[in-house]
């Protein structure tokens, strides 16, 4: 139990919007960092009996502590359920009259039984096939051989689905899971001119996943067009399945890309809104054991304030060896500031399209008035520089329109500054700002 505050109990609750009086309500995360799904069933007690039609299943699921008690106490009502036969077919043949017991030429069903304690101990030698030879069965009554029989093939089915469970149990796909390792954070930061989600994955075994796949989900509350709520919709985030990225060799630690881009449900989202934000990101590895053959599967979540907006992971992961290469597992979880602009992913488009086209309209405005001008005129003045006095006027002119006209100008000013003569983008990004800390 924690304190009511803390942070190991916040680490697991998450803001969500309640659709009837607008508030905010704090809730336990969907799927914990170690993959367990914090969702609970409520069945009727008629749909209980759905989870019988399947037992072998459902002992394999159900906690060690439970399985052990329920095959204990199979055990145990077999045993005193066969004891009672063989208690009762010692007294049909009345192997139990006191004059009977001592005489050495009766001829008892089964050899030194005489109370329901000794039925009881045979019960067990014959299921556990022990066989101590002080008590036997005889062929004095043939309902004798046909409960033996009968408890042979209840033991064998028994300790069949025992040993089943068992090793089910410990060979679950599940297990290997503990050293497949998640980032703790993910990162948003620019890859070849685009913001890009990241989350790093590593497999800490040397024995290799076969077929490993990867898919991210993004799970948050949606209200359709007629007013409907769904309070946990589940929106895909493209992870690369499109040109088979998703499909991973997972040898060395690895970073998941999710592009940020008109498909993207953080599209539209700067670093402010995703850090006030209630949605969770799910992110799930599905691979095929190598030593077993079973399929595993690695699962966890990133809430808002797990997700670094300017950051990206540590460079120094792999080390390059003279034989051999290094995986430095420590800083499997270590990130650094990176220069990101800090808009979002959708005025970070718009204004490098925007500025792009106007410097394009620009540049062919100037080479008309060049191509006028003639020869003569060439030598009076260098078209270079004042192309780029006039850009750079242009550029100053534009983002002061579009820092007027929009609600938050300092996001929409921190996203682009210029574009230079060269055409390449330069960004304003501010290393202080509390995002990049």
């Amino acid at each position: 139990m924690y304190r009511r505050g803390s942070r190991k109990e916040n680490e697991f609750l998450i803001e969500m919007v309640d659709p009837i009086t607008g508030k905010k309500r704090r809730h336990k995360r969907l799927v914990e960092k170690n993959g367990h799904c914090n969702i609970l069933h409520l069945y009727s007690s008629s749909q209980n009996f759905r989870f019988l039609t399947d037992i072998f299943t459902t002992l394999v699921d159900i906690k060690w502590r439970y399985n052990l008690t329920i095959f204990t106490l199979v055990y145990l009502i077999g045993w005193i359920l066969f004891g009672v036969f063989w208690w009762l077919i010692a007294l049909q043949n009345g192997d139990l009259v006191p004059e009977h017991i001592n005489d050495e030429e009766w001829k008892p069903c089964v050899s030194n039984v005489y109370s329901f304690k000794t039925a009881f101990l045979f019960s067990v030698e014959t299921q556990t096939t022990i066989g101590y030879g002080y008590r036997s069965i005889t062929d004095e009554c043939w309902m004798g051989i046909v409960v033996v029989v009968l408890q042979s093939v209840f033991s064998c089915v028994i300790d069949a689905v025992m040993i089943g469970c068992v090793f089910a149990k410990i060979a679950k796909p599940k297990r290997r899971a503990q050293t497949l390792v998640f980032s703790k954070n993910a990162v948003i930061a620019q890859r070849d001119g685009k913001l890009v989600l990241m989350m790093q994955l590593a497999d800490m075994r040397r024995s290799n996943l076969f077929e490993a796949h990867i898919r991210a989900k993004f799970v948050k509350h949606r209200r359709t067009e007629e007013g409907e709520h769904i309070p946990l919709y589940q929106y895909d985030l493209n992870v690369g399945y499109e040109y088979g990225v998703d499909r991973i060799l997972l040898v060395w630690p690895l970073v998941i890309e999710h592009v940020i881009d008109s498909s993207s449900p953080l599209y539209e989202m700067s670093p402010d809104e995703i850090k006030h934000a209630d949605f969770e990101i799910l992110v799930i590895l599905e691979g095929i054991v190598a030593s077993t053959g079973m399929t595993t599967q690695k699962r966890t979540s990133y809430l808002p304030d797990e997700i670094l907006w300017g950051h990206r992971f540590h460079d120094h992961l792999i080390e390059i060896q003279e034989t051999s290469y290094c995986v430095n597992y420590t800083h499997l979880h270590t990130t650094v500031p990176h220069r990101t602009p800090l808009c979002s992913a959708k005025k970070l488009y718009e204004s490098l399209e925007k500025l792009k086209k106007r410097k394009h309209e620009q540049r062919n405005e100037i080479n008309q008035n060049q191509a006028q001008k003639g020869n003569t005129s060439s030598h009076d003045s260098n078209p270079m520089t004042d192309a780029s006095e006039i850009i750079e006027n242009e550029n100053e002119a534009d983002l002061k329109t579009t820092t007027s006209n929009d609600s938050n100008p300092t996001t929409e000013a921190n996203c682009i500054k210029e574009i230079n003569t060269d055409g390449n983008v330069e960004l304003d990004i501010n290393p202080e700002n509390e995002l990049l800390e």
